[in-house]
C-alpha cells in the first residue's frame, strides 16, 4: 500500500469570472469545491493509475469532513488524524486569462496535537510499502517535524517520496533521517544551495554531488516541458518528454510524484520509474481538472518518453 501524506489540505474553491472588478460585487455562477492540497492530487492519481492507496495527514472542522466526503465519493480510502482547528479554504479566481489565488495560512497546530499524531503515524504507518509526503507544513508544527516523520519511517524500514521545500526540506536535508526520493525543482535547488543554477548536464552533476544531498537515493529535478534531470546513486538520467498540448499544467508535479511513487513500490527498473512519473505528469496537464488522468492515452505517451544515462 502506498500512503499519500498531506499535512496541510485544503478545500480548493474556483470562481471562474469573464472579467474581475475590484471594489464591488462579482457574481459567480460556475463555482467548483474540490478536495485540495499536493499529497491529495497525488491519491487521486494514484487511485485512477489503479495503485492502492490511502489518504492521510492533519484535517479539521467542518471543511475536513468535506474533504472525507469527497474522497469516499472518488472512493478513495483515507485515515486521518482530527485537529481541533479549521481546515483552510484555498480560492483562486480564473480571470481575463489569469489566475488570482487567495490562499488561507490553514489551522495553528496545538504541542498535544503534534505530540498525538506522531504516535498515530507511528501505527499507520506500519500498513504502508511506501509513503508520500506532499506540501507544507501547517502553522504550529517545527520546521524538523518531516525529519520526525522520515525518521519514524526509517525505523521501520518505510521507504519516504518527499515532495517539499524551504526550510523543512532544508531540515530533513541536513538531518541522519534522509527520503528515498525528492524532487526539488530548478528553483528550488537554487534556495536550497543558495546561488543560482544553470540548466544544463554539467552544471546538474556537479550541484547535485553536493554533500547536502548525501544519503537520498533519488534527486529528480523537475524541468518542466523540458522533462527531468535524475540522479540516482551515482548514474545521472536525461529525461527528455514530447511536446503536448497543455490544457492545466497545475498538479502535473503532484501527478509524477504518484508516478515515481507507484514504479518505486513495483520495484521497477530505473527507466520505467522515470517514464511513469513523467508521463502521468504529462496526462495531468492534459486535463481541466487538476489531479486527474486519462490513462486511456497512456501508452501512447510512453512509447515518445526518452531516459538516456549522461
Amino acid at each position: 500500500m502506498i500512503i499519500s501524506v498531506t499535512m496541510n489540505p485544503s478545500v480548493d474553491i474556483s470562481y471562474p469570472l469573464e472579467n474581475f472588478k475590484l471594489d464591488t460585487v462579482n457574481r459567480v455562477t460556475n463555482t467548483t469545491k474540490t478536495a485540495g492540497g499536493k499529497g491529495l492530487n497525488v491519491a487521486r492519481v494514484l487511485q485512477q493509475a489503479g495503485a492502492n492507496v490511502l489518504a492521510s495527514g492533519m484535517i479539521g472542522g467542518h471543511l475536513g469532513e468535506f474533504i472525507q466526503s469527497e474522497l469516499e465519493n472518488n472512493k478513495i480510502s483515507h485515515d486521518f488524524f482530527t485537529i481541533n482547528g479549521q481546515t483552510r479554504n484555498c480560492i483562486a479566481i480564473l480571470h481575463e486569462g489569469k489566475q488570482t489565488e487567495i490562499l488561507e495560512k490553514g489551522p495553528i497546530i496545538s504541542e498535544s496535537e503534534e505530540e498525538r499524531f506522531l504516535s498515530y503515524f507511528a501505527h499507520l504507518i506500519t500498513q504502508a510499502d511506501i509513503l508520500s509526503f506532499s506540501g507544507s507544513l501547517p502553522a504550529g508544527l517545527p520546521e524538523d517535524y518531516y525529519e520526525k516523520m522520515i525518521s519514524l519511517c526509517n525505523k521501520q524500514h518505510k521507504p519516504v517520496v518527499l515532495d517539499s521545500s524551504g526550510t523543512s526540506l532544508q531540515k530533513v536535508l541536513a538531518s541522519k533521517a534522509k527520503p528515498l526520493l525528492i524532487k526539488p525543482n530548478i528553483e528550488e535547488l537554487a534556495a536550497l544551495l543558495g546561488k543560482s543554477i544553470e540548466n544544463d548536464s554539467e552544471s546538474l552533476k556537479h550541484v547535485l554531488t553536493n554533500p547536502l544531498f548525501n544519503g537520498v537515493e533519488w534527486i529528480v529535478v523537475s524541468m518542466g516541458a523540458d522533462g527531468a534531470f535524475v540522479k540516482h546513486f551515482n548514474t545521472f538520467y536525461q529525461v527528455t518528454i514530447p511536446q503536448i498540448d497543455v490544457t492545466n499544467p497545475v498538479g502535473s508535479g503532484d501527478a509524477t510524484v504518484a508516478g515515481l511513487t507507484q514504479a518505486l513500490e513495483m520495484q521497477q527498473s530505473d527507466e520505467e520509474i522515470l517514464k511513469h512519473g513523467n508521463v502521468l505528469g504529462m496526462l495531468n496537464a492534459q486535463e481541466k481538472r487538476t489531479g486527474h488522468v486519462n490513462m486511456q492515452n497512456y501508452s501512447a505517451l510512453i512509447k515518445r518518453v526518452q531516459v538516456k544515462e549522461v
